[in-house]
């Protein structure tokens, strides 16, 4: 990549010496079998159910919208002329909405992975994979939580010397370093023990408060010491919150905290970075002699005259970085309030970039929000359920669905700029990561970016409250297909608006920035049109139009109830 898109060689820079996996229809031969046999794909792709019913059903509504559009037409009210022709105009838009949802209806798929066939092929000869925990104000996202998902992602059923765990800490918390600091220790208790109960899901968290009376009955003594260690080192980290770092010293013996004798706020500081965890060391071993995955702590530098352009500034900082210790060819990044709850997503995903034939052309997969702390009733329909079941399988027929910010796996040099080519191939190997703290700080730092493509075209898209959307949008229009996968056992459970005031705020950022795609250069209808398919056009186009629906409601909902106070029916009689 050519200096005036990535200053510095940081962005994907895979070592010349090492073990090829090409991501394209000829993958290298790791067995005997695979060139002897036939091609046998890793995942398959199958039409969703009632399809062809649906669509007669869809072609019956649509007629019956044209008939009101004829009937509001023809039939104008003369005592409410301007409320008819607004009623009209309403009408249009609901049902111009209408034919825009189908592409979420129209062309529905599933996939289904074949890990088996996987394991056969590769056995543990698979690529790294960095994973991206990002956190931003430990009043907000309490430690626990957030190592609770550091935790789950650590104990992935995977090779742990091909795991790469990073925590992005923008709110530049000593005391959230603290409790990655505890949980590193922790690690090499839990992650054995998750692997030999075979433990789901593997929050710490989430499994104590889920265990079966059968598995408590059956491993008492072992899950009793684990909880154990669980609870110690809970009430080290409230304790540590409690006091405060100056009546915390006792506990601060780790040299990492130096880096706070400079700290002036959370919105001004220099760069803080620490290894906790070098998975390449061969010391680097859990309780019963196995490897452990790396495990990093990232605070970027952060000062009040330049913007830090908010979580996609997070990640860039994260691609940067983690290209110069781990380089993993497959980065997954979560929200820190979304715990791993299926072990084997990470082989899930590889089954789709991996395979002979179609693999080649995903830049990412992306996994539905699933939430574990719904209310009853779901009073503000927070499950997100019609946009998980029906709308992304939709968008996924059409060449795949949007990137919406966590649970998604990407192809790492799509996040940095590339292009797709059907000879698309990328070499993957690990680096050592001693001493490399120092040396890579200035990745971190809040100027890197100045007079690069960063932001624009690397990494994730800067401008709009959904640089998550955007991103995907533009990875899809230079070639890329995208993945929908929803498993029947989910990968990923967050903490989903559970009153009035937080749903409000969630969906009001999410319709205005979809709207601002609209008015940006990046709008799907524009700059998607010649790039996408006109199907997946029309669904982000559902999603952009979103916030200008609430014109058409609010007329809808209040002028016929002002005409009929003045006895004017602007419906039909019947």
């Amino acid at each position: 990549m050519s200096s005036t898109l990535c200053p510095s060689s940081v962005c994907c820079n895979y070592p010349k010496k090492s073990k090829p996996i090409l991501f394209r229809n000829t993958l290298i031969s790791h067995s005997s079998d695979m060139a002897n046999n036939s091609y046998s794909p890793l995942f398959e792709t199958k039409k969703a159910k009632g399809s062809l019913i649906y669509k007669f059903f869809s072609a019956s509504v649509f007629v019956g919208i044209i008939f009101i559009w004829v009937y509001r037409a023809t039939h104008v009210n003369e005592d409410g002329k301007l409320g008819s022709i607004g009623m009209l105009g309403a009408e249009l838009w609901f049902g111009l909405y209408w034919i825009l949802t189908q592409a979420h209806r129209w062309n529905r798929v599933h996939r289904q992975t074949f890990k088996d066939r996987l394991s056969q092929r590769y056995g543990n000869d698979l690529p790294g994979v960095d994973i991206f925990v990002c956190t931003a104000d430990p009043t907000i996202e309490p430690p626990m939580m957030v190592i609770n998902t550091v935790l789950s992602v650590m104990a992935y059923d995977f090779p742990p010397e091909k795991l790469s765990v990073y925590l992005s800490d923008d709110g530049g918390s000593d005391l959230t370093f603290y409790a990655l600091l505890e949980a590193s220790q922790f690690a090499k208790h839990w992650i054995p023990y998750c692997k030999k109960f075979k433990v789901e899901p593997r929050s710490p968290e989430a499994h104590f408060r889920s265990v079966s009376d059968e598995f408590e009955s059956s491993q008492s003594q072992p899950l009793a010491s684990v909880k154990k260690l669980y609870h110690e080192m809970e009430n080290r980290i409230e304790l540590a919150k409690k006091h405060g770092r100056k009546s915390k010293s006792g506990l601060l013996e780790h040299g990492g905290f130096s880096d706070w004798d400079s700290f002036v706020s959370q919105r001004d500081h220099d760069t803080i970075l620490q290894i906790l965890i070098d998975g390449r060391d061969a010391e680097a071993k859990d309780v019963e002699g196995c490897r452990l995955p790396t495990l990093v702590y990232l605070a970027r530098e952060k000062r009040p005259q330049h913007s830090h352009n908010f979580k996609a500034g997070a990640m860039n900082a994260l691609i940067r970085v983690s290209s110069k210790i781990s380089n993993g060819p497959v980065i997954l990044n979560v929200d820190c309030d979304m715990y791993s709850n299926n072990s084997q997503s990470v082989r899930d995903v590889l089954c789709f970039f991996l395979d002979e034939e179609k693999g080649h052309e995903i830049a990412f997969v992306q996994f539905p929000q699933n939430f574990h702390n719904l209310t009853k009733n779901d009073l503000y329909g927070s499950s997100l359920k019609v946009i998980a079941d029906m709308d992304f399988h939709g968008l996924d027929g059409f060449g795949g669905p949007m990137y919406i910010g966590t649970g998604c796996f990407h192809r790492r040099d799509t996040l940095c700029g590339k292009k797709f080519t059907k000879g698309s191939m990328f070499e993957w190997s690990g680096n050592s990561v001693s001493g490399l703290e120092e040396r890579i700080n200035e990745l971190a730092s809040c100027t890197f970016e100045n007079n690069t493509q960063w932001g624009h075209e690397i990494g994730l898209k800067y401008g709009v409250p959904v640089e998550d959307v955007i991103t995907g949008l533009s990875i899809q229009c230079q070639g890329w297909k995208s993945v929908y996968f929803n498993p029947e056992q989910k990968g990923f459970l967050g903490v989903a608006s559970t009153t009035l005031d937080q749903a409000l705020v969630q969906h009001k950022r999410w319709s205005e920035g979809d709207f601002q795609i609209l008015l940006s250069r990046y709008s799907p209808i524009w700059y998607g049109l010649s790039r996408i398919s006109f199907g997946l056009v029309m669904g982000y186009c559902v999603y952009c139009f979103w916030a200008v629906n609430c014109f058409a409601t609010l007329y809808y909902s209040i002028v016929p109830a002002l005409y009929l106070l003045r006895g004017v029916s602007l419906f039909p009689q019947v």
